[in-house]
């Protein structure tokens, strides 16, 4: 029997599903602010489950003259912020041991990217928080290697676990989504959240930054709820264009109810 995962007031692991979105990255306070409001706003009129993610620190950008984010104190600073006044949970990337314990006297959920899924140490710290964790399944791993990821959170006596789909490296500079994965790793027994944006990333493929087909998210999404996933994940932004990290992959706050009613209207059908 799968698990449910409580975030704040938020359950990740029932209907209807959890939206977990917000820019890639921190840009700075009142552009954090205005996207998180509008999110709230959308998600209320639909009646959707709401966590809002942002990173305070890119730390695996493809160039080293890309920005990275306003690091964690000052970003730690931003998301607290959006918690308080939106009364909405936050999650964010951690990087190492020290973030993870420093991350979780802000916000609710600590997230392990992709390529740091098999980081040992940091995967039993986050555990050691107590908050709930959610993995990324790396690029670079099948599905069923995600249950060491699992074991090793477990091992902390912490069960308020998460998995993320996000795509599987197809050759050079492009990913791509094999559905089997999302029942296999339902199959661990805890929730599964699809990374629509991610999975639609071409890393390192416009040379010194990641590019992105953005037209391939909302179908994705759409086969994602379909297969029975339990949270979506999108990157938003006001102007995709001008994001700051991420913004080739990224949706517009504008194309973003419809996607969401359509997918609440997917699940309803199920």
């Amino acid at each position: 029997m799968q698990k449910e995962v409580k975030v704040g007031a938020i359950t990740v692991g029932t209907k209807p599903f959890v939206f977990i979105g917000g820019p890639c990255v921190i840009e700075g306070l009142d552009v954090t602010l205005r996207i998180a409001e509008n999110l709230k706003e959308i998600t209320d009129k639909l009646s959707l489950p709401f966590i809002f993610k942002s990173s305070y620190d890119k730390a695996n950008r493809t160039s080293i003259d890309s920005f990275r984010g306003p690091g964690i104190e000052g970003g730690l600073k931003v998301l607290a912020a959006v918690k308080e006044r939106l009364g909405v949970p936050v999650l964010t990337d951690v990087h190492s041991v020290e973030e993870s314990k420093m991350a979780a006297s802000v916000v609710d959920v600590l997230q392990v990217p992709a390529l740091l899924s098999r980081q040992t140490d940091l995967l039993v710290a986050c555990g050691k928080t107590g908050k709930p964790v959610n993995v990324k399944k790396g690029q670079f791993l099948a599905p069923h290697d995600m249950q060491h990821a699992i074991r090793k959170v477990e091992s902390t006596g912490n069960s308020m676990i998460m998995v993320t789909e996000r795509g599987t490296y197809f050759g050079y500079n492009n990913l791509v989504n094999d559905f089997r994965a999302i029942p296999i790793m339902k199959g661990f027994g805890y929730p599964i959240i699809f990374d629509a944006t991610h999975s639609v990333q071409k890393p390192g493929g416009m040379f010194a930054v990641s590019g992105g087909e953005r037209e391939f998210v909302f179908p994705l999404a759409r086969a994602a709820i379909a297969v029975g996933v339990d949270a979506i994940f999108m990157e938003v932004h006001f102007d995709p264009s001008k994001a700051l990290c991420d913004g080739a992959n990224s949706i517009s706050l504008d194309d973003l109810p419809f996607m969401l009613e359509t997918l609440k209207r997917i699940e309803a059908a199920l």
